[in-house]
C-alpha cells in the first residue's frame, strides 16, 4: 500500500488537483492506495465513486496540518505501508516515519533565497525523502540551486489523461461566437502577473494592424482580472479580446480546439515561476501549438520550433514577432500537427512507468 498525501485534490479544480488526481488514479491500477486530502465541499459524492479510500481532513489551515499529520502518523504505525507520496514539502513536514517518502516539487514553492528560514525548512524535509520528483528540468535545476541534493532528484513531467471527445453542441456554439474571427489565440490560466496576459494584449494591439479579425480568448479568473480588462478598454481592443470564466469543461475544450495558438509566455514574478505548464500539453492534445516563455519549465512541454515556440516573455517585441511568425503562412498548422503527435508521450499510461521505476 502507498499513501498519497495532498493538500490539492478534486472535486476542487486546478492544475495541482488534476496532477494529484491523475497520479492517484494510475497508481490505484498498480497498488493499493490510501489518500489523505484536505476537506472540500461536496466531496462525499465524489469520493464514494472511487475504488480507493479517501480520508478528508478539515479545520483552519494551521490546525488542519497538525491534525492531518497525526492521523497519517497513526495510520503508518498501524498499517503495512510501502511508502508515502506527497504533493508538497509541507505535506511531509510533520510526518514521522521510517517508510520511504517521495515528494513532488513544482517550482514556485521551492523558489526561496538559499539560507533563508523557509529554504532551510524545505531542505530539511527533502533531505529526508527517498526521491524528489521534479516536474521539469528547470525545477530540478532550481532545486539544486536551493541546496537539494542532486542525486535525490528525478524529473518526471506531469501526466495527462486522454483528450475528452469534443461536444458537438459546444463546438457549434464556439463557431457561432467566433464566426469570421481569425487568427484565434487563447490562454487558459489564472489571471496573475506570472502568466503575462498584459504583454499578450499589447502584442494583440500591434497584430490587429496586420490581422484585423484577430481574436484573443482568455479563460480564467484571478486577482489581475480587473487590471487586464482595464487594459483592453484602454487599448480599444474590446472587439478583439473575449473573456470567459466559470464555463463547462466541454465549452473550454471546444474553445481550445477551435483556436490556432495557445499563448502563455510566462515570466518570473517575485518568487512565482511556471515550473512546467500542463496547459501547453492539454492544448497540444487538440492539435494546438503553443507560445511559451523561456523563464520556467515550458521547454519541457514545448519542443521549440517543432510544437511551438519559446520566447522571452519579458520582451514585448519577442512576443509579437514570435506570434507573427507562427501566424504568417499559417505555420501554426504545421506546429499543431507535431504537437498532437508528440502529446501522447505525456499520457498517464506512459508517465506512470517512470513512477514505478523509482517505487519498486
Amino acid at each position: 500500500m502507498y499513501l498519497i498525501v495532498t493538500r490539492s485534490f478534486p472535486p476542487e479544480l486546478g492544475g495541482m488537483q488534476s496532477l494529484m488526481w491523475g497520479l492517484t488514479k494510475e497508481m490505484s491500477k498498480n497498488f493499493m492506495i490510501k489518500v489523505f486530502a484536505d476537506y472540500q465541499e461536496n466531496h462525499k459524492e465524489f469520493d464514494k465513486k472511487e475504488n480507493f479510500s479517501i480520508e478528508r481532513v478539515g479545520g483552519v489551515k494551521f490546525l488542519r496540518k497538525i491534525r492531518k499529520a497525526q492521523l497519517i502518523n497513526e495510520f503508518l504505525k498501524e498499517n503495512k505501508v510501502q511508502g508515502v507520496i506527497a504533493d508538497h514539502w509541507k505535506s511531509l513536514e510533520l510526518i514521522d516515519t521510517d517508510k520511504k517518502k517521495y515528494c513532488l516539487i513544482h517550482g514556485k514553492e521551492i523558489n526561496h533565497p538559499k539560507g533563508s528560514s523557509i529554504n532551510k525548512r524545505i531542505v530539511k524535509v527533502l533531505d529526508d525523502v527517498e526521491k524528489v520528483i521534479a516536474n521539469s528540468e528547470y525545477t530540478k535545476n532550481l532545486a539544486i540551486d536551493s541546496g537539494i541534493k542532486k542525486n535525490k532528484i528525478v524529473v518526471i513531467n506531469p501526466g495527462i489523461n486522454p483528450a475528452q471527445e469534443l461536444n458537438k453542441k459546444s463546438l457549434e456554439k464556439v463557431e457561432s461566437l467566433l464566426k469570421i474571427k481569425s487568427p484565434r489565440l487563447i490562454t487558459v490560466s489564472r489571471f496573475d502577473k506570472r502568466k503575462n496576459h498584459e504583454k499578450i494584449i499589447m502584442a494583440i494591439r500591434n497584430l490587429k494592424q496586420i490581422y484585423p479579425n484577430i481574436v484573443y480568448i482568455c479563460i480564467g479568473y484571478g486577482e489581475e482580472e480587473d487590471n487586464i480588462k482595464d487594459l483592453v478598454k484602454e487599448l480599444d481592443l474590446s472587439s478583439q479580446v473575449m473573456f470567459f470564466k466559470d464555463i463547462s469543461v466541454d465549452l473550454k475544450n471546444s474553445l481550445i480546439a477551435k483556436s490556432d495558438i495557445f499563448v502563455m509566455p510566462s515570466v518570473i514574478h517575485k518568487s512565482s515561476v511556471e515550473g512546467f505548464g500542463i496547459a501547453y500539453v492539454e492544448a497540444a492534445q487538440y492539435g494546438i501549438p503553443s507560445l511559451g516563455g523561456k523563464d520556467g519549465g515550458a521547454s519541457d512541454a514545448i519542443n521549440h520550433d517543432k510544437t511551438g515556440l519559446i520566447c522571452d516573455g519579458n520582451n514585448l517585441d519577442d512576443i509579437y514577432s514570435s506570434l507573427n511568425s507562427m501566424i504568417e503562412n499559417k505555420k501554426y498548422l504545421h506546429f499543431g500537427k507535431n504537437a498532437k503527435e508528440l502529446s501522447s508521450k505525456f499520457d498517464w499510461s506512459n508517465t506512470i512507468e517512470k513512477y514505478k521505476k523509482i517505487l519498486t
